[in-house]
């Protein structure tokens, strides 16, 4: 009678007889499991669609705020970078904040920040100016951590000589980094007029605040430093890429090869790219021709365009 453990033996020595003679081996090996899935490799940076790229459809209220997050889904961005201009009055109206966040959430997109305007200058050489800018900007920081943004855009204008300018815009955004902090919010600065346009003064400033949660949103058209001078936009963006939360790719027209006719989108997303960024680039039309949704047509497709390339695609 065969025991129990001469009939294990038994099978093992079938299994071994099977597989010489090409049955295949009853039990896995390593190099017989399923390969595992392929991963899918992240893009090397995403685009999102900054509000003010229809401004004109806006104001001439063909657009409602409320409907901005379906008009980005419609042409393919599923990130949105809101303006507050557009939604002024609303930052403290939790019924209208909640409606612009349940329709985001419907068309599957995300809100990446808000840029604000309007509520004085964090620069301000007044102590009471300045405390009242960053008063006025914390309904925004509130706004923005209710939407589920991760910044909010603002400017750090001020006055003064070079060096008084550094310390007062860093002082106002160094203070309003630090309220809004436990709500998981950014402040970041565009070169955006006056001395926030000059590269290096911007940097300083970074430097200055010296604080994780203030860094810089480049954009790559915002170089106007007056009287017709105009700062190197490639050494600029270069200088700030290092704060960078955020890029802005400004456009204002295209050629027939479909290329930007003022920037060099090809070397401007190199030095995105070789700063180690690898988030959200927004389209920001300026165009007057043509019109506001195929220009941000035309820029989507270069910044595609220039992913692929530098991704090796």
């Amino acid at each position: 009678m065969t025991t129990k453990a001469n009939r294990r033996e038994f099978l093992g020595r079938t299994a071994l007889i099977g597989a010489g003679l090409g049955l295949g081996p009853l039990i896995a090996t390593p190099e017989t499991e399923a390969a595992p899935a392929p991963i899918s490799k992240a893009p090397l940076y995403k685009i999102s669609l900054a509000q003010w790229s229809l401004h004109r459809t806006h104001r001439s209220k063909k657009l409602d705020n409320l409907d901005f997050a379906k008009t980005a889904n419609s042409i393919g961005i599923d990130a949105v970078e809101y303006v507050n201009q557009f939604f002024k009055d609303k930052a403290k109206d939790k019924k209208y904040l909640a409606e612009m966040k349940k329709r985001a959430a419907g068309e599957g997109v995300y809100s990446v920040l808000i840029m604000i305007d309007g509520e004085g200058a964090l620069g301000d050489p007044k102590d009471a100016g300045r405390t009242g800018a960053i008063d006025r900007h914390k309904k925004w920081v509130e706004a923005a951590a209710y939407l589920g943004c991760h910044s909010i855009r603002v400017n750090a204008s001020s006055r003064g000589s070079y060096e008084e300018q550094v310390k007062l815009a860093a002082d106002g955004l160094r203070r309003l980094t630090e309220f809004a902090k436990p709500y998981g919010i950014n402040v970041i600065v565009e070169n955006h007029g006056g001395l926030s346009s000059n590269g290096a003064w911007l940097a300083s400033v970074m430097k200055t605040v010296d604080h994780p949660g203030c860094g810089t949103l480049p954009d790559f058209g915002n170089f106007h430093l007056g009287g017709g001078k105009q700062y190197d936009r490639y050494k600029g963006v270069t200088e700030l890429m290092p704060y960078a939360k955020a890029v802005s790719a400004k456009s204002h027209s295209f050629d027939a090869a479909g290329n930007e006719t003022r920037t060099d989108f090809m070397k401007m997303m190199k030095i995105v790219i070789d700063a180690g960024y690898h988030g959200y680039v927004g389209i920001e039309w300026e165009g007057g021709k043509p019109g506001e949704l195929e220009g941000i047509q035309l820029t989507k497709k270069l910044l595609e365009t220039c992913r692929d390339k530098l991704s090796g695609a």
